[in-house]
């Protein structure tokens, strides 16, 4: 059986915030018979007992939203108790949870601390960026809390790195946010373009262009070579680093087919990715269908060799090794905007990697005298996601 990770959304879409740029808040509307959604102990023991049935090196569980914590303690805990009942001797089990962190009190904290769950948490830097987009229901600023939060993991040694969403509010400091997240320890840190479109395919107002997205990116880069490429892990740069040393594409962004994980709603509906929840691609329930049937699934198939269908212009591109066509959410035609074109953030990435890609061969040459492997950040979930 090909190896696969679970991106589980237990709450769905539900969130005790509502940030302007989420992607994932109108996933409610597909569940329309309840406004409250979470999962029911008898989909996560068939989840959690079917997975772990299968054939895998180690079982990878990411826990996503919407905001996953909604779920309360105790449902963390019966998560950890039917993975160890299903789980036989020697089983290795990873558990990952991304997180606005604003629930987190010391008793999850605890719990994630016990059983080594890799936590994300979503900062987008200062208070006046973070704060731009990231607010309550009531639009009152976040960041306070989130600290708050990420005080309490720290405090009970709670592995977590930091996700920061770019968008038009943070786009233009790229050294500021890198420098305010290195100052305050945060030494694990990832960076994701928001793009995001309206139904006729406009930008909305906190997306960003290709050319921010290489000036920013590209900063934020010669920060981290300048002064912390030993010591900082950025997801991005450990991804390209271990593609160049070992041939290994750890990030989906930089993959050639989109068959890495599946996407498990709070009802046991299945998806093949969280960018790409809708009626038409969904793959069926774990309630009804094996996983055998799941991976087997020829509208998954078609899916994921869709990274393959890149814009003409593409296959005369130097970099697309790299880049792989970026990520399918970008493309034109995945937001209903005709046939396949190249990346919206195609400009940004060859902008970047023009600009990098001197210094991370050598750093990648580096990392091969030294005879061992690049050991950059590698969330349990294997895929990022705001």
């Amino acid at each position: 059986m090909k190896p696969f990770s679970l991106l589980v959304k237990p709450a769905s879409a539900d969130c005790n915030l509502r940030c302007d740029y989420c992607f994932y808040l109108d996933r409610s509307r597909l569940y329309p018979g309840s406004r409250r959604h979470r999962m029911s102990e008898a989909v996560l023991e068939r989840l959690i007992a079917s997975y772990m049935a299968t054939d895998q090196q180690q079982y990878v569980f990411g826990w996503q939203g919407g905001e996953p914590t909604l779920m309360g303690m105790d449902f963390f805990r019966r998560v950890t108790d039917l993975q160890k009942q299903y789980g036989s001797a020697g089983t290795v089990v990873a558990n990952g949870l991304q997180t606005n962190a604003t629930l987190i009190d010391d008793r999850m904290a605890r719990h994630f601390e016990e059983y080594r769950f890799l936590l994300g948490v979503s900062l987008d830097g200062p208070p006046a960026m973070h704060d731009t987009y990231r607010r309550t229901g009531r639009s009152r600023p976040s960041h306070r809390r989130v600290m708050e939060g990420i005080r309490k993991l720290a405090r009970r040694g709670v592995e977590f790195n930091i996700l920061v969403l770019v968008s038009s509010a943070n786009v233009a400091h790229p050294q500021e946010v890198y420098r305010y997240l290195t100052d305050r320890g945060f030494t694990w840190q990832q960076y994701i373009p928001c793009v995001e479109f309206d139904e006729e395919g406009k930008p909305l107002p906190f997306t960003i262009t290709g050319e921010e997205w290489g000036r920013f990116i590209s900063g934020v880069f010669d920060e981290w070579a300048e002064n912390e490429a030993k010591s900082v892990h950025v997801r991005l740069f450990d991804a390209l680093l271990r593609y160049m040393v070992t041939g290994e594409r750890s990030m989906c962004r930089l993959a050639r087919d989109c068959r890495e994980y599946f996407v498990v709603e709070y009802n046991g509906d299945v998806y093949p990715c969280d960018f790409f929840v809708s009626d038409g691609l969904r793959l069926g329930n774990i309630m009804d269908n094996s996983w055998d049937e799941l991976l087997e699934s020829p509208l998954y198939e078609s899916f994921g060799r869709g990274k393959l269908e890149t814009a003409a212009c593409c296959g005369e591109c130097e970099w697309l090794e790299y880049c792989a066509g970026d990520c399918q959410k970008h493309r034109p035609a995945f937001q209903g905007r005709g046939a396949p074109g190249p990346s919206w953030l195609c400009a940004g990435w060859r902008s970047f990697f023009a600009h990098a890609m001197g210094r991370l061969s050598t750093i990648a040459g580096e990392l091969r005298l030294a005879a061992r492997p690049h050991d950059g950040m590698d969330c349990s979930s294997g895929k990022e996601q705001i």
